[in-house]
């Protein structure tokens, strides 16, 4: 039985690292994609975890399997396929750490996956079924999305959905709202940013956001507030949980990272999400917050999570 398995996309950052002599650009190397990300910090903090999804055969998605495997995440259900290239998205950073994405992925490989290429194996021996959007831009992964979480959510396991909104991968914001919102009838537990609050209930403010999300079914919502916390939601009712005070240097991965981290926490409850009270959840976020506060000190998405005994520390130093 895993503890959370991910299906999206996993693909490189290539993240700006400065200019050489000559005043060229310089990138990075890093492994990335939200659920990718997500899955590795609740991995490292202590969760069984595992990853589906496809990278091309080639340097790049060999690379990412192996980064999986050192990770201790079962890659039994992650492909690699040599008619299409592993998705790439190269990274700018400002001087206070927020990114600029531009990505390589007409198609990705990520896109490229198809339910009968799926291990329903591994989606009926899960606790948490974790997905974002992206998986939903183009089929035939939108289907083997959608297939995916309603298998999952028939076998009992708890559905987790991280939007994680990039525009440049929609063919217009209209129908990224439209594919976004699909998937919420299905969803237990939900982060969304608050940069995403109007595309996914058309209220820009989190409390009517979350409140919205509610009415449609979702239990347990949360609301990421970049540096100054999280706002988490049950039942209408809603807690503001502040943040770590932290010296950024790269966002990569947070949202992210701060998921893994609420991950991890449900699972160790033991608890359904209908479960748990609104105070242990502002609980589990805190812990979260620590895990974002870490993550951005440091440079990537993948590499940069933490482990689960630099967690503790910040908690305790706070």
């Amino acid at each position: 039985m895993f503890d959370i398995t991910a299906l999206g996309e996993i693909l490189i950052d290539f993240t700006y690292q400065g200019k050489n002599e000559d005043g060229q650009k310089l990138f990075a190397q890093n492994p990335g994609g939200a659920p990718a990300n997500a899955l590795t910090a609740a991995s490292r903090l202590g969760a069984k975890c595992a990853f589906l999804g496809k990278a091309g055969e080639d340097m790049h998605g060999r690379f990412l399997k192996d980064v999986l495997r050192q990770e201790g995440i079962n890659t039994d259900g992650f492909l690699l396929d040599p008619q299409v290239f592993t998705t790439l998205a190269f990274v700018e950073l400002s001087p206070e750490g927020e990114r600029s994405f531009s990505f390589a992925r007409k198609p990705g490989a990520d896109t490229q996956i198809s339910r009968a290429e799926l291990k329903p194996e591994i989606l009926k021996e899960s606790k948490i079924f974790h997905v974002g959007s992206l998986s939903l831009t183009d089929e035939p992964a939108r289907d083997a999305t959608v297939y995916a979480v309603k298998t999952a959510k028939e076998n009992g396991a708890i559905i987790s959905y991280d939007p994680n909104y990039r525009a440049s991968l929609w063919t217009c914001e209209e129908a990224a709202k439209e594919q976004m919102r699909s998937l919420i009838p299905y969803v237990d537990i939900m982060k969304i940013s608050d940069e995403e609050t109007a595309l996914l209930t058309d209220f820009s403010e989190p409390e009517k956001a979350a409140a919205a999300l509610g009415r449609q079914g979702v239990t347990l919502v949360v609301v990421t507030l970049g540096a100054e916390g999280a706002y988490v939601s049950k039942d209408g009712k809603g807690l503001l949980v502040p943040g770590f005070k932290s010296s950024a240097v790269d966002t990569t991965g947070a949202g992210d990272s701060f998921w893994g981290g609420f991950l991890y926490q449900v699972c160790r409850s033991g608890k359904r999400p209908e479960e748990i009270s609104l105070e242990e959840a502002a609980e589990f976020a805190k812990f979260a917050n620590g895990v974002a506060s870490l993550c951005v000190e440091r440079r990537g998405g993948i590499p940069a999570m933490p482990e689960l005994s630099e967690v503790m520390e910040r908690i305790a130093n706070k």
